[in-house]
C-alpha cells in the first residue's frame, strides 16, 4: 500500500484535532443562548441550583441533564476570574459553513474582516456591532486571530450564536473571494486621504467589506495592497482615535446608513 504524502497526512490530523476541540462557554447570558442554539453540539453543563432554576427553561429545550456543582467549588475547568454567575456550557465550536454561501452578494451587504485582532473582548463586541447592523459574516484568519472561547462568547452576549464568525485559512484569498461576489473592500487607516463617508456615497448599495486590523500594527501590507481604498473615520481633533471595536461599530452603522 502506497504512503500518503505528508500533506495528507497533516491535513486528517488537523481534522481530527478539530472534531476533538471544545469550548467551555460561561455565564448566564452566554450558556443561555447556546442551550437555545439548535446548531450548537452540547456536551457538558455544569451549574449551580440558583442558575439550573434560572436556565430551567433554556434546559428544558435543549435536553440536557445538568451536573449540580456547588457554588463555593464550581467544578467546571475555568480560568479563576471568569465571572461564570454559577454557569457553564462544554460545547463545540460552530460550523458556518463556506464565505461562498455565507456571503451572497446583494443591495446593501456588508461583511467585516479581521486583520490578525487577537483580543477576544475586541471580537466580541465586533460580533454585536455586526449583529445589530445586519453583517453577512464577521471574517477573520484561523492563525493570529481570537478563537471562540468563553470569554469571546460572554462578551458577545448571545452574538456568538447568531452572527457568523467564520475563520478561515488566508484572509488574502477570502478577500480575493468576496471581490468576486461583487464586494468592494474599504480598509480603515487612520493616514487615509478619503473619509469612509465619501467612499460609501459613491457606492449606493453595492456590497461592502470592512478591512480593520489590529490596535498598533494596523493593516498588514498584503491586507493593504488588496483593499479597493483606503479610508479614514474623521476625528475632530488630532489626536483623536477608536479601538478596533469601536471602529467596527461607526464603519458599519456608516455603510447601515447609506442603504437605509
Amino acid at each position: 500500500m502506497a504512503k500518503k504524502p505528508t500533506w495528507v497526512i497533516d491535513k486528517e490530523r488537523a481534522r481530527r484535532a478539530a472534531a476533538a476541540e471544545t469550548v467551555w462557554l460561561f455565564g448566564l447570558h452566554a450558556v443561555r443562548d447556546a442551550l437555545m442554539n439548535p446548531a450548537r453540539e452540547k456536551l457538558r453543563l455544569i451549574v449551580t441550583k440558583n442558575a439550573a432554576d434560572r436556565l430551567a427553561e433554556a434546559i428544558t429545550a435543549a435536553g440536557v441533564t445538568p451536573e449540580i456543582s456547588d457554588p463555593r467549588r464550581f467544578e467546571a475547568p475555568l480560568d479563576p476570574g471568569a465571572v461564570h454567575q454559577g454557569a457553564a456550557l462544554e460545547v463545540r465550536p460552530l460550523d458556518w459553513g463556506r464565505l461562498a454561501d455565507l456571503c451572497r452578494g446583494g443591495p446593501g451587504a456588508r461583511v467585516v474582516l479581521l486583520d490578525r485582532v487577537t483580543d477576544p473582548h475586541n471580537v466580541g463586541a465586533i460580533l454585536r456591532s455586526a449583529e445589530v447592523f445586519g453583517a453577512r459574516a464577521v471574517i477573520a484568519p484561523h492563525r493570529h486571530s481570537a478563537p471562540e472561547t468563553g470569554a469571546l462568547a460572554k462578551t458577545a452576549s448571545g452574538a456568538l450564536e447568531r452572527q457568523p464568525y467564520l475563520r478561515v485559512p488566508n484572509l488574502a484569498r477570502a478577500m480575493a473571494d468576496l471581490k468576486d461576489l461583487g464586494y468592494t473592500l474599504l480598509g480603515l487607516d487612520g493616514a487615509a486621504e478619503q473619509t469612509i463617508g465619501a467612499a460609501l456615497s459613491g457606492l449606493d448599495a453595492a456590497p461592502v467589506g470592512l478591512v480593520l486590523g489590529a490596535e498598533g500594527p494596523g493593516l498588514r501590507p498584503l491586507t493593504r495592497e488588496t483593499c479597493d481604498r483606503l479610508v479614514r473615520i474623521p476625528a475632530a481633533g488630532a489626536f483623536g482615535s477608536l479601538n478596533v471595536s469601536n471602529a467596527a461599530a461607526v464603519a458599519l452603522y456608516a455603510a447601515t446608513e447609506r442603504t437605509v
